[in-house]
């Protein structure tokens, strides 16, 4: 059911079954899956949007990149299925960059959150209230960001992890760990995280003396990764070895020496 007074841009591709309340605005390039339902005074445009899809009132979705360089290209942003998007939360579309705001399946973005241009978050993501995530940031599966954090511009949060409410993240936050303050430093493995989502607990095991020789061993960190590497990893470690080679920021790194795990 599409409200009365809900605004609809020609444009547009809504299923028959999505449900659109009272002075919703959809504008052009706007796709809307079966199943969603889409707010009273939401704004949609430019937006690709997956199947049950929640836009809770005065959400903003797929808007225009807060970037100076951005002079109206055609970009998109596209929304995974099962998403929810609670009230007045921001959502800008891509700029030329990369052309695409990408946020993934089942995540849950609260009210006043805020996701910049050109970010990558994925699947079964939890953005708590008025987080603010830069552009270009890169977001992984299963992370959740507590409420009035912010992330730097082209930053990275690895999967599983746990960032504290109130944190400034200006460095890579390494996958599977907790980290806090301002600036963020690590407080070790996001156990509870690792144990709802059932690793098992050898692999536990591994993930807590991989982070014990990158982080709380002394060895510089090429020689600490060399070590790792010289192990045989496993699937997690190997993404924890990969994702340090990748980070062109840096990584954040503990508080103190004895934060090995909590």
């Amino acid at each position: 059911m599409i409200h009365s007074t809900a605004i609809i841009h020609k444009s547009a591709h809504i299923a028959d079954d999505v449900e659109i309340g009272p002075y919703a605005v959809i504008g052009d390039g706007t796709v809307i899956a079966k199943g969603c339902t889409v707010g009273p005074h939401a704004l949609v445009e430019f937006t690709e949007i997956g199947e049950n899809c929640r836009i809770h009132g005065h959400a903003a979705v797929g808007t225009p990149p807060q970037d100076l360089k951005y002079k109206g290209e055609r970009t998109k942003l596209i929304l995974g299925a099962g998403t929810t998007v609670r009230e007045f939360a921001q959502l800008n579309r891509g700029t030329e960059a990369s052309g695409r705001t990408i946020i993934g399946n089942d995540c849950l973005i609260m009210a006043f959150a805020h996701v910049a241009h050109d970010c990558i978050i994925g699947n079964n993501v939890i953005i708590v209230n008025s987080t603010a995530i830069g552009g270009h940031a890169e977001i992984g599966d299963n992370a959740v960001l507590g409420g009035l954090a912010a992330v730097h511009q082209f930053t990275r949060v690895g999967k599983l992890a746990m960032v504290g409410g109130g944190t400034m993240v200006t460095l890579d936050i390494m996958p599977f760990a907790q980290a806090q303050g301002d600036r963020a430093k690590l407080f070790g493995l996001n156990l509870v995280g690792l144990k709802r989502k059932g690793f098992a607990p050898n692999v536990i095991e591994e993930i807590k003396s991989a982070y014990r020789i990158l982080f709380t061993s002394g060895l510089p960190q090429d020689e600490a990764l060399d070590q790792l590497e010289a192990t045989g990893p496993g699937k997690e470690v190997r993404e924890m070895i990969e994702f340090i080679h990748n980070s062109k920021r840096g990584v954040c790194r503990p508080a103190r020496k004895e934060a090995a795990e909590e």
